[in-house]
């Protein structure tokens, strides 16, 4: 695995991915895989619910660990502070917002994803700038039951970062 940055956050870069205390080795690879596939930086929130030498975090990321750009945050706050001004900090939830179709992306967003088991919590939804939404035609209804309730981590990952990407035209 390449080595990483602690706390300094990445300037002028037009799109930024951050998980906020990610706990599924496997997810973290999967996206910094993605991530390196797009050019796009990755930064972890901690406490994150695996080591960095794990084993399966580096087995999903494959040998493509040296083309991701990443960057390690002590918690949320620090997280916020090392952004550069102007940044928006796009929360991306199962739960309301704005339709990721609807969505206007702007170049030096970051686009935030929750933990696997919790998503985002109320506190860290509020402390973003917006909120965005993957629409499933065949989502659950509030109980849980009758659809899927919620896509995996690293697939509503690639699926939002590709859609930002594409529409500031970065590829």
């Amino acid at each position: 695995m390449n080595s990483y940055q602690e706390g300094q956050s990445l300037i002028h870069k037009p799109l930024r991915v951050a998980l906020f205390e990610p706990q599924i080795p496997p997810n973290t690879g999967n996206i910094a895989r993605t991530c390196a596939a797009f050019g796009l930086p990755l930064e972890l929130i901690e406490p994150l619910g695996f080591s960095l030498e794990d084993r399966y975090l580096r087995r999903a990321g494959l040998d493509y660990w040296p083309y991701v750009d990443l960057r390690i945050h002590r918690n949320f706050d620090v997280f916020l502070a090392s952004l550069p001004e102007p940044s928006r900090v796009i929360g991306c939830s199962r739960r309301g917002g704005v339709s990721l179709q609807n969505m206007q992306f702007e170049f030096g967003d970051v686009l935030l994803f929750g933990r696997e088991d919790t998503g985002l919590s109320e506190e860290t939804r509020e402390r973003c700038s917006q909120i965005t939404t993957i629409p499933m035609p065949f989502c659950a209804e509030a109980d849980g039951q009758g659809g899927v309730r919620s896509l995996n981590l690293s697939v509503a990952c690639a699926i939002v970062s590709h859609h930002a990407g594409f529409q500031l035209q970065l590829w």
